[in-house]
């Protein structure tokens, strides 16, 4: 699918320094495209990019279809006439070592209200028209979903009327704790009847009462996609393409699941009858229990997956790739009963398979796809991977220490691979290393013929040198960071997704190194593989 070979970075934009708490939209992502052009690197891939939860995982998102609003540069908007520079400047605090999330809404969701009075009271840009009518088929019930959660968690706080009736209604299915934090943080499921069962008239009601609450998500949206897509420009004329991540599974309290509650497999009260995850693995003994809804794939059929087109179609809009998070769940998923205290007890059952790409192929053309196929791995699901021409993924980390023609050894590989020293899932290539077993690091030493003092660097090598079109880098590896330093850890909830470096860790080695290597195993404009 992908022609000729190519290397790139893996970091995620909230990892770029920022005065605000969190990397954005604004000069710093430029910075790092520069330093990416200037090493000759053509890819850079991100995590999503949707809305984050309490704990900033990309991964349990409010919507599948819109951008996080703490990635808005509040610097650009000075050139709109939005904010004043001064107002801007006075927000700013030290640069944090850490994405602090918390302070990233404390800093700037002020500024961002202040610029969403200045808007409408100035002449609106007519592309904020053509935005809302390209996207209302995803927007609107996401701004009047956020609008009605917000409204309802800021009454739920002062009076919990309501309450003790949700939890006699949901104690069935949800234990009492669970019960009053979905109730506290208003999940859709504990919606108004009317409003939770979307009858017409009450979304019709809902919107009129809440529509300057709606306005406003409309207004972040915009901003998003503006600035986002901006930046994206500005890297493909750099000659620089854009991996960006989806999730298969959509999270239980999202507009997603609330606007399609037929595709899901939810009972008459919208409560979920199964749910995700993955039997135990390498990263955690007891599976992991991810929570998310699962699909009702007769339903999707029925339609003719217009949701997912719609999905993917928006998705590839925002990047261009597009790696699929859990691409093995099309194949089979891991579907788990509701009440399981963990994934153990889940079992396999059968995906849609070449039913749903062959749908999205006809509808959307050529499909820039990667196709995240790590963990446990079928020979159903490489067939399934090798019918849609998708690229599979090998990571270097998991390499060593056993099977001398492990697939995951670089002389295992076919082209159509994209290989990684690790991904945001593993420790840092140094982290790994100081913690892997002596037979891992003596077979790591072997294969490579290295002494293993830099064992960053010696993987880097070993994935740009691979048969594998693609090689991507965690920025980690290429800064030489520890352990310390990565980005999440699998089946654990704090702690996570808080990785950001600062632009002292970068020296002139780091793009000599890379652009060194990218020339040498032709992954730059200076030498292209032929097929």
């Amino acid at each position: 699918m992908f022609k000729s070979r190519k290397s790139g970075v893996l970091v995620h934009l909230s990892s770029i320094p920022s005065p605000f708490g969190i990397g954005d939209f604004g000069g710093d992502a430029y910075r790092l495209i520069d330093k990416l052009a200037a090493a000759k690197q053509m890819l850079w891939q991100i995590l999503p990019l949707c809305p984050v939860d309490g704990n900033g995982s990309p991964y349990q998102s409010t919507s599948a279809f819109a951008g996080e609003p703490l990635f808005i540069a509040l610097d650009l908007l000075t050139e709109d006439g939005l904010l004043l520079e001064k107002e801007v400047e006075q927000a700013k605090e030290v640069s944090f070592v850490h994405t602090d999330y918390a302070a990233a809404r404390r800093l700037k969701i002020p500024l961002l209200q202040k610029a969403f009075g200045k808007f409408y009271e100035n002449k609106i840009p007519s592309d904020y028209y053509e935005f809302l009518e390209k996207n209302k088929y995803w927007l609107e019930d996401y701004a009047l979903f956020m609008a009605a959660k917000a409204h309802l968690t800021k009454i739920r706080r002062q009076n919990p009327e309501g309450f003790l009736e949700f939890l006699e209604e949901a104690k069935d299915f949800f234990t009492e704790a669970k019960g009053t934090a979905y109730f506290q943080t208003a999940c859709w499921c504990t919606f108004p009847t009317e409003l939770r069962q979307r009858k017409p008239q009450a979304l019709l009601e809902w919107s009129e009462a809440l529509k300057n609450e709606i306005q406003w998500e409309y207004f972040l949206q915009y901003l998003f996609h503006k600035e986002w897509h901006a930046l994206k420009k500005y890297a493909n004329e750099n000659d620089i393409q854009i991996i960006g991540d989806t999730p298969i599974f959509v999270s239980y309290d999202s507009a997603d699941v609330w606007a399609n509650q037929k595709a899901f497999q939810l009972n008459s009260l919208g409560f979920p009858t199964v749910v995700a995850g993955v039997p135990p693995d390498y990263f955690c003994e007891n599976g992991q229990l991810w929570g998310n809804p699962l699909y009702q794939w007769k339903y999707h059929e029925k339609t003719g997956y217009a949701w997912w087109i719609c999905r993917i179609r928006k998705a590839l809009e925002d990047v261009d790739i597009l790696r699929i998070d859990h691409f093995r769940g099309f194949e089979s998923y891991w579907e788990v009963p509701f009440h399981a205290e963990d994934a153990r007890s889940g079992q396999w059952v059968k995906g849609p398979g070449m039913k749903l790409f062959r749908k999205l192929e006809k509808e959307l053309g050529t499909l820039p796809l990667i196709a995240e196929d790590l963990g446990i791995i079928t020979e159903d699901v490489h067939k399934l991977r090798e019918k849609t021409g998708f690229p599979g993924m090998r990571v270097l980390q998991f390499a060593f220490g056993e099977d001398t023609n492990h697939p995951y050894l670089p002389h295992s590989y076919d082209k159509n691979t994209v290989v990684y020293t690790g991904t945001h899932d593993n420790n840092t290539t140094i982290g790994w290393y100081e913690n892997a077993t002596e037979k891992e690091r003596d077979h790591f030493r072997r294969y490579m013929n290295v002494t293993g003092e830099m064992p960053n660097w010696d993987l880097i090598r070993l994935a740009f040198s691979s048969p594998g079109q693609m090689a991507i880098l965690p920025l980690q590896d290429v800064l030489g960071l520890g352990g310390e330093y990565r980005m999440n850890m699998p089946g654990t909830v704090e702690g996570n997704w808080s990785f950001a470096f600062e632009w002292d860790m970068w020296n002139e080695g780091c793009i000599e190194g890379l652009r060194y290597l990218s020339a040498l195993f032709g992954r730059n404009d200076a030498v292209r593989s032929t097929d």
